[in-house]
């Protein structure tokens, strides 16, 4: 993050192509500082899947979790409902916020919702029903309802009609200003209109858990388009690693190919921090 002429704070953004492997990093990025280790779900954990819940997450990368979170902070920070992804990890040591950050639990009785989102239920419950009866002719469409979001999934839609998904989608937004649009790979959520993201959310996680401080590192790991607010949110402060690519510019810093490159970075944080 730099800062401009005017004295306000700009991302830096760069092409996913261009940036360097974290692996074989493992000390740089660390700079001798412990790691507090911040994780989107899908893409990150497990390969993006068809259906949300075909992706489980493997014994292999549970246990990998499972030792990093012996000698460091682990939180996921994902779109999915915090009760979801915490019973797909079911690891009682890692801290959980669902929802893109509204909703945050981890050990020692951590249970919040930051966010203020509590205001835009009725608005979602209502998107919610219009969603369903106005795309119910759209084969593929998958409409995914998470407490604080609405997913609408158009990945199996047949490509003619993924404009039609989308414009319904938008129309139904206008009628909501208590709700806003974040985009994901094939898929269109409708969230709080609420200045809150996973960005937020991590920078919550890092005060509130004491880890603001120069004897830690932040590192955010994430595949999508939602993980760049947390990106952004480090710049300066932590690390920013992109899984994959996306179609847009990015505020990562370093990046790994694949969920099978994301466990063995962080079985090597696991063995630095040990």
């Amino acid at each position: 993050m730099t800062t401009s002429s005017s004295g306000v704070s700009t991302t830096q953004l760069y092409d996913p192509e261009t940036l360097p492997s974290a692996l074989g990093r493992e000390a740089q990025l660390l700079q001798g500082k412990k790691p507090a280790i911040f994780l989107d779900y899908d893409g990150c954990l497990t390969p993006i899947m068809p259906r949300p819940e075909e992706a489980v997450l493997s014994d292999e990368m549970k246990a990998t979790l499972q030792r990093l979170a012996r000698v460091c902070p682990v939180a996921i920070v994902s779109g999915r409902d915090r009760a979801n992804v915490q019973q797909l990890v079911n690891l009682e040591e890692l801290y959980f916020a669902g929802s893109h950050g509204f909703d945050i639990t981890g050990p020692n009785n951590l249970q919040t919702e930051p966010g203020g989102a509590k205001e835009a239920l009725p608005a979602l419950d209502t998107a919610e029903q219009e969603l369903k009866q106005e795309l119910q002719t759209i084969a593929g469409v998958l409409i995914e309802r998470k407490r604080y979001a609405i997913a609408v999934h158009y990945r199996n839609v047949p490509g003619t009609q993924e404009d039609q998904v989308k414009q319904v989608t938008e129309t139904i937004l206008h009628r909501h200003p208590q709700l806003k649009k974040g985009l994901g790979k094939k898929v269109i959520e409708l969230k709080p209109n609420l200045d809150w993201h996973k960005g937020k959310a991590v920078l919550w996680l890092l005060h509130e858990l004491g880890l603001d401080n120069p004897e830690y590192i932040p590192i955010y790991i994430g595949d999508d388009i939602t993980d760049e607010d947390a990106f952004a949110a480090l710049q300066g402060k932590g690390i920013g690693i992109l899984v994959g690519q996306h179609d847009e510019k990015t505020a990562a810093t370093y990046q790994l190919n694949d969920v099978a490159e994301v466990q063995k970075l962080l079985e090597k944080f696991g063995k630095l921090g040990s």
